[in-house]
């Protein structure tokens, strides 16, 4: 691997981290996150579904943030990604599901972690957060 790749994928994730992160904090919207996610190549989809597994198994997810994130999706509760998502403990092979899933697990993925997240953001990280990720700037207004 060169160092230009490494940069490459660096770079990638931290763009990765901002969208989930601004779709989470309601500075983009879900339908912008998922046009963003459905122009990646395959590769780059697969590591974004594995990133943003990680991020929702990192804000703790429970099952009702389950619930309440397929519901805030748009996609349907028997769809198999709502299904993973909402088992108890939850199921994280998303990248193995089916190319034409891929956008439905990118938006339970993305919905549950927002829903994971701002629980812990008004709870463990009220008034003392260091987190960059949460304080992130309101996008510029377009002329």
């Amino acid at each position: 691997m060169t160092e230009t790749s490494r940069a490459d994928d660096r770079s990638f994730r931290r763009e990765t981290e901002q969208v989930v992160n601004e779709i989470a904090q309601e500075l983009r919207t879900l339908n912008d996150g998922s046009t963003w996610f459905t122009d990646l190549s395959l590769a780059r989809r697969l590591a974004v579904l594995n990133e943003v597994a990680g991020y929702a198994m990192q804000a703790h997810i429970t099952a009702a943030d389950g619930r309440a994130g397929v519901a805030r999706s748009g996609v349907k509760p028997t769809a198999n990604p709502s299904v993973m998502i909402c088992m108890d403990p939850p199921r994280y092979g998303f990248s193995s599901l089916p190319a034409d899933e891929h956008v439905k697990a990118f938006r339970v993925l993305v919905s549950v972690f927002a829903v994971a997240d701002t629980r812990r953001r008004q709870t463990y990280c009220k008034g003392t957060c260091g987190h960059t990720w949460h304080h992130l700037p309101a996008p510029a207004e377009e002329p």
